[in-house]
């Protein structure tokens, strides 16, 4: 069995951002965005509101990441997670590397006192995935829009 470690990454794991940018498409399917400068990557890695994993190999290369975000409600609970993104690089799926991830943020939550805990999945696999891991569909939506400011 081939082994994995997770760990949350922190101020001066620039580099590992950048590895998994690179390689991006191996890990989520999309294509590659261009990785942070490195004054933004200190700041996302340093930013408390920002919690991010990586599965690693023996020899410390990613092989799968986790980033979520804590925000502050205006109501109810104090605070919640939105999970963001998980990738894993095709050739380590079905190894529990997602699972361990998930692992990984809800243990965080429960040590930060947080309950609830967000993720929108865009395909069937994905919502399999999440209700694998206890996920209940709440709400359907189907639209995501941006605009540049």
């Amino acid at each position: 069995m081939t082994t994995f470690t997770i760990r949350r990454l922190g101020p001066g794991d620039e580099a590992a951002l950048a590895w998994v940018a690179r390689d991006e498409t191996d890990f989520t399917g999309e294509e590659p965005t261009p990785p942070l400068n490195a004054g933004n990557a200190h700041a996302y890695l340093a930013d408390p509101q920002v919690w991010h994993w990586h599965a690693e190999d023996a020899q410390g290369r990613p092989v799968g990441f986790l980033m979520a975000y804590v925000h502050r409600n205006r109501h109810g609970e104090g605070r919640h997670v939105m999970f963001e993104e998980i990738g894993v690089r095709e050739a380590w799926r079905r190894r529990g590397v997602g699972r361990a991830l998930v692992g990984a943020l809800h243990a965080q939550m429960r040590a930060e006192a947080i309950s609830l805990v967000w993720v929108l999945a865009d395909n069937d696999v994905a919502q399999t995935f999440y209700e694998d891991a206890g996920y209940e569909v709440t709400e359907l939506q189907g639209v995501m829009l941006e605009r540049e400011v």
